[in-house]
């Protein structure tokens, strides 16, 4: 079996690293198979493009800490959180958390995702500080739904406020599974007695 593939400078790399390139591949095409069976889908040229930016951002921002540490958890860390960014913006594209995609209310999850950029960015992407930056992503993440439900919006379905807070919660969830893998990651660095 092949372990990995060789680099530009004979080095070789391991598979794994390839896997969310593969799997974007993969996902980048489902949408025009979809087209083929249901009327349900139907993407123009536009929405491949967004599609196809969201995956070459998520693979991109998944390469890049994969060559920033060699941290397990920081890596691991990295990648719930792209993963959650991609299914919130995926989601409120597609059809929307606050009643349809088309509800302006569904800009209030912008904010949450400025939290994370932001935060991340002013904490420069170190462990310890990111841990803090995604609890505080998943706190925007629980006030947006308060806002949801207090003020009614979209309010259309009869599931509507179930569904809010079903979404919440999940985000919230990964959000905060992320903050718990940069913190281990930022104690796995200082056990190691190395600068972050």
């Amino acid at each position: 079996m092949v372990a990995g593939a060789e680099n530009g400078s004979g080095q070789r790399r391991p598979l794994w690293r390839f896997v969310p390139w593969m799997v974007a591949a993969l996902l980048l095409p489902l949408p025009l198979a979809a087209m083929r069976f249901t009327h349900e889908v139907n993407w123009d040229r536009a929405d491949f493009t967004v599609f196809g930016a969201m995956l070459l951002g998520a693979c991109g921002a998944h390469e890049l800490a994969t060559r920033m540490t060699g941290s397990t958890a920081y890596r691991a860390a990295v990648a719930v959180a792209v993963m959650s960014a991609f299914i919130l913006i995926w989601m409120n594209l597609a059809v929307g958390i606050i009643g349809s995609e088309d509800n302006p209310a569904n800009l209030m999850y912008a904010g949450v995702l400025a939290v994370a950029v932001l935060g991340g960015l002013i904490v420069r992407f170190q462990p310890h500080g990111m841990a803090h930056v995604l609890v505080a992503t998943a706190l925007a993440q629980v006030l947006g739904g308060v806002i949801a439900l207090a003020v009614g919006l979209g309010s259309t379905g009869a599931n509507w406020p179930q569904a809010i807070v079903v979404l919440t919660g999940f985000f919230s969830a990964l959000w905060l599974l992320s903050a718990w893998l940069f913190r281990r990651a930022a104690r796995e660095l200082m056990s190691a007695g190395a600068a972050p």
